[in-house]
């Protein structure tokens, strides 16, 4: 994760330490699994891993999980979401974040043309609305969502990266 990831973790959870996830959680590991069920489109794909607060602290789980889509993302968003310009599409709420970006790439066979992922970065067993200030809140989904995003597109070698820019776009589109 970057370093402003590593910031906007501390605006969700409130806490800069956390516990350690199991070991098949890792960006190399969710991309593998990706190439694997290529094309395929998933719902709930898979995650790519889960922050988790110290023990002893209020309970917190951050789930960030990867999919595929048929295609880029068309339509509307819903309401609730800041829609951002990153990648084909990304949009934020104050619990949640989703970066959708398009790979082809040396680990994803070419013939059949453009993967079409999804990040998303989800606050789980979350009972009650998000407190804080909200717009900080979102940019920080959208930052981590960012940073995994490009991680991932990395790690799959795509063309340019996915088309993700270097440093999150958090200015609403």
């Amino acid at each position: 994760m970057s370093a402003d990831a590593s910031r906007a973790l501390k605006v969700i959870t409130g806490t800069s330490r956390f516990e350690a996830s199991a070991e098949e959680y890792t960006v190399a590991r969710a991309a593998t699994a990706l190439v694997e069920a290529y094309p395929a489109p998933t719902v709930g794909g898979g995650d790519v891993c889960r922050v988790y607060t110290p023990t002893g602290t209020p309970d917190f789980v951050l789930r960030i999980t990867w999919d595929l889509e048929d295609s880029a993302p068309t339509g509307r968003s819903a309401p609730n979401y800041t829609v951002l310009k990153m990648g084909e599409r990304a949009v934020a709420a104050a619990d949640k974040a989703y970066v959708f970006f398009a790979c082809r790439g040396a680990r994803l066979p070419d013939s059949l043309g453009l993967a079409h992922i999804v990040i998303g970065v989800e606050r789980w067993m979350m009972p009650t609305e998000p407190e804080g200030d909200v717009e900080a809140l979102k940019d920080a989904y959208a930052t981590v969502a960012h940073s995994v995003s490009l991680a991932m597109a990395k790690e799959l070698r795509c063309e340019k990266d996915g088309g993700l820019p270097a440093q999150p776009v958090l200015d609403p589109a």
